[in-house]
This record gives C-alpha cells, structure tokens and sequence, in this order.
C-alpha cells in the first residue's frame, strides 16, 4: 500500500473519538486518506467496515445499537434526529431493540432508506432535541406518536402511551399536542390508546381490564382516581374505582414488587383503604388474560353485594383531574 503523506491523523482520531468509532467517506477523505488507503482499510479481513451507503465503522465486531443510531445519522445528514422506538428506549419509556432504526429528516433530504435506517421526511421538525453524546434523538411526544404510527396492535401501542405517561416521561397533554399536529395516516391506535390513559389507564394490564369490563356491560369505574379522606388526607390511588359502592380493584404485578419496600408500600395501601371500609378485589395480570369469566364473576358480586350500601365519606378526584405535582405525590 502506497501511504497517504496527507493523512491528519490527529483529525481522523478525533473524528473517531466524537463518533463512536464511526465515519463517512467524505470525512475520511477530508482528514486526508486517499481513495485507494480507504479500500485499503475496508478490503475483506480489514480493520474497518461498510455500515451504511458512505457510512463506515473502523472497529471490528458488531455494532452496538448506539453505533447503529451513529451510523443512521452520519447517513440521514445535518439536521436528522433519531425517533421511533429507538428513541423510546433512549427515554426509557422502552427497552426493545428495534431492528430498524427511524429517522427524522428535513423534506428536501434526497436520502433513501438502507440497510437497518428508516428515513421518515418532515416539515415538522423538532424544535427541543434531546443529546446522548453526539447522538439527536427527539423529545419523548414526538417518539410516542412517531412510534405508535408504526405498530399495527392496539395492546402495543397501549402500553407505549401508558408507560410514557405512567413513568412522566411526558403529560397527557403533550401526547394529544403531538395527535393534533401529526399526519392523521396511521393514526386510529394511537388517537384510541390516548383516550384510554387521558380516562385514567396507566398500564396495559388497565386496559386489558376495561376491555374485560366493557365486555361483559359492566358499569365503567374511574381508572386511578386519587381518594382522598373528609379532611384532605390522602387514602390511595387504586387501579379501578366505582366510588358510589367503595369498591376497588387492584392489579398486583410482579413488576410492581421488585424490592421489599415496593411491596411494603402496596401492603401499607391495602391497609389504609380497609381502614376506610374500602373493599379492595385483588388480581393479577395472568387472571385477567386467562381466566376473565372468574375476574367478572367476582366483580359483579361485589358490585352487586354493594348495592344499597351507604356511600362513604371519600374525595374522589379523576385522574386527569391531579396536576402534574400532586400526581407525583400520590402515585
């Protein structure tokens, strides 16, 4: 191989470093390699490899999903963001790996998909980004709705908009800013999973259970109210609510009890909602997928034991009722 007396290796080192081991052609032959020294490098067997069109990793093995959301964006050009599921995970609202990586590009980008990059073009870029090292991802709304129009069950998308706003990552408000201002193409799971948690559902288990309830014509109860006493102090925030019978149910998920303080803390509510006379119907997520005729039959002898029962002394406040702040407080 003939060297490239050009080459700035203290620019194609930094350049390396900034990307995490990634770089485009151009840069590369911008830091002074010739042609044939990046064949040379890219040969089969080489120290570096073809990622995307123009788009190359100078380390051996595979990809990390950070360098594949790297790559994707030294492909997409200036200005491009990641969104989509890839950017879920970013906001921790999920943890799937996607196997293709979405990208926000300006309109007039005359980019193609390739390889793992789904190039999405828009006028409506985001204002706000969000920066993992040298890494764009967009704000949470906008990577739920962005998302949610690429799933095609209602479940999924359910337990995207659930989880997002269950764990703050952003407000009923933003999501349904992000409804109305999006394409209404593939919008119908996303606009029906928004009223499920706008109504109260925060998880998909929730929604499982509404559905049960609808089902079987069962009367609809507020979905996470927060219950508070005749003096203000706060009792719970159960699962389902009927507050004109007091009856509430709650759904025990594992998830909810990975440390001995989550679970004290769910035996500590049990007990100030006895205390109140609240009768609490317990189920777990497995009974309400495979056996719905026995969660019904308990719910409509509660319900029905209920009746003519006189009502308690309790505040109820509907879920989207409780301002950000206080909502923390009481979750």
């Amino acid at each position: 191989m003939t060297p490239s007396t050009r080459l700035d290796r203290d620019a194609l080192n930094r350049i390396l470093g900034e990307q995490l081991d990634l770089i485009t052609r151009r840069q590369a032959l911008s830091a002074g390699l010739t042609g044939h020294a990046l064949n040379h490098r890219l040969r089969s067997g080489g120290p570096w490899r073809k990622l995307l069109p123009g788009v190359y990793l100078a380390t051996t093995g595979t990809p990390t999903p950070l360098q594949q959301e790297m790559a994707a964006l030294l492909y997409a050009g200036r200005g491009s963001m990641i969104t989509g599921v890839a950017a879920l995970r970013w906001h921790h609202i999920a943890d799937t790996a996607p196997d293709l990586v979405d990208v926000l590009v300006p309109p007039t980008r005359q980019r193609h998909d390739a390889e793992f990059v789904r190039l999405h073009r828009t006028a409506r870029m985001p204002e706000r980004i969000w920066e993992r090292g040298p890494i764009r991802y967009v704000p949470p709304a906008r990577a739920v709705a962005d998302a949610s129009r690429g799933m095609t069950s209602l479940r999924d998308v359910r337990a995207v908009v659930a989880d997002a706003v269950q764990w703050r990552a952003c407000q009923v408000q933003d999501l349904a800013a992000e409804l109305t201002a999006g394409p209404n193409t593939g919008s119908a799971l996303f606009r029906a999973a928004l009223a499920d948690v706008a109504e109260g559902i925060r998880s998909v288990t929730e929604a499982d259970l509404k559905d049960l309830l609808a089902r079987a014509r069962i009367p609809m109860p507020l979905f996470n109210p927060s219950l508070y006493d005749s003096s203000g102090t706060f009792i719970a925030r159960p699962d389902a609510w009927w507050p004109e019978l007091g009856i509430a149910v709650e759904i025990d998920s594992r998830e909810w009890h990975i440390s001995p303080e989550d679970h004290a803390h769910t035996l500590a509510r049990g007990r100030r909602m006895g205390k109140y006379q609240i009768v609490v119907l317990r189920f777990t997520p497995n009974q309400i997928r495979s056996d719905p005729a026995g969660v019904i039959r308990d719910i409509r002898e509660a319900l029905a034991g209920a009746r003519g029962r006189p009502p308690l002394a309790l505040l109820t406040v509907p879920a989207e009722e409780v301002p950000g702040q206080e909502a923390a407080a009481v979750a």
